[in-house]
């Protein structure tokens, strides 16, 4: 049986959904447990941040999809869980961050210490690597209301990749064999500026949409106005800054490898969320 963490999230939500029985959602809040068990998904009640929860979460377990939520204690946290996993001997399968070995971003060193503690954990494992979420978009509430999104300020390409997609390859990598010793680095199918994203979003939603790239203090302050945490967005600025001139652009075919179906493009996931972006 399957225990996914971050069961809420939008990586853990899809993957939930594919994997229905297979797997038992890991929940904080009680109440999203409780609603899970009526509508008849297994469930459970976990907080990474307390250790005395995770012995019982694990109980008939022999695979953990392992994603803790970005904040100063991720490590931590993560740590404790893969302490308990090791206890069952379970499979770990951990959600990381892009170029996570090379520390390049400020959110990687709270990766890659954990990436480290599976490979002497003597523990099976794989790691998956995301680079940017499509999902960012979905935030930009200014999409529909004036026709415009903010980011700081990146002239670089970036592969952006669907959470959907990195679902679809974490079902595949948690029951199918072949996976053990894996590092697998997950994008879309193409590299955009947010410039050309922009014209993506233009072609579909039928009318112009445009980017502003904000100097780091003024794209802060946005995202804190939007009710982004502190930590969020002082991380978000400094990721933008890694990657201002690059470092985020490269293509890889592993969705496509691992799942038999092509990553998805920018133009089809506005499309599948043009509700949201109206």
């Amino acid at each position: 049986m399957i225990l996914a963490t971050g069961a809420s999230g939008n990586v853990g939500s899809a993957l939930i959904a594919r994997l229905g029985a297979d797997a038992v959602a890991a929940y904080r809040d009680p109440a999203k447990t409780a609603r899970a068990l009526e509508s008849g998904q297994p469930a459970v009640t976990l907080d990474l941040a307390k250790p005395e929860t995770l012995p019982p979460a694990l109980v008939g377990i022999d695979t953990v999809f392992l994603l803790g939520a970005m904040s100063p204690t991720q490590t931590g946290h993560e740590l404790a869980m893969l302490d308990a996993a090791r206890t069952v001997g379970a499979r770990v399968v951990k959600l990381s961050v892009w170029r996570a070995d090379e520390e390049l971003s400020p959110v990687a060193p709270l990766h890659w210490p954990v990436e480290e503690a599976l490979r002497a954990s003597g523990l099976a494992w794989t790691i998956l690597r995301p680079n940017f979420y499509q999902q960012n978009f979905l935030a930009q509430r200014s999409i529909r209301a004036a026709g415009e999104f903010s980011f700081p300020a990146i002239t670089a390409p970036i592969s952006f990749v669907d959470a959907a997609d990195l679902a679809r390859v974490a079902a595949v990598v948690l029951t199918t064999a072949g996976h053990d010793g894996r590092v697998y680095d997950l994008t879309g199918p193409a590299a955009l500026t947010y410039a050309e994203a922009a014209d993506v979003f233009s072609v579909v939603l039928g009318r112009p949409v445009r980017y502003r790239g904000l100097p780091a203090e003024q794209a802060r302050a946005a995202m804190l106005g939007r009710g982004i945490p502190h930590f969020h967005a002082n991380a978000l600025v400094d990721v933008a800054r890694a990657y201002r001139d690059g470092g985020a652009d490269t293509v890889t075919t592993t969705v496509a490898d691992l799942t038999g179906r092509p990553a998805t493009e920018l133009a089809e996931f506005v499309r599948r969320h043009r509700a949201v972006f109206g």
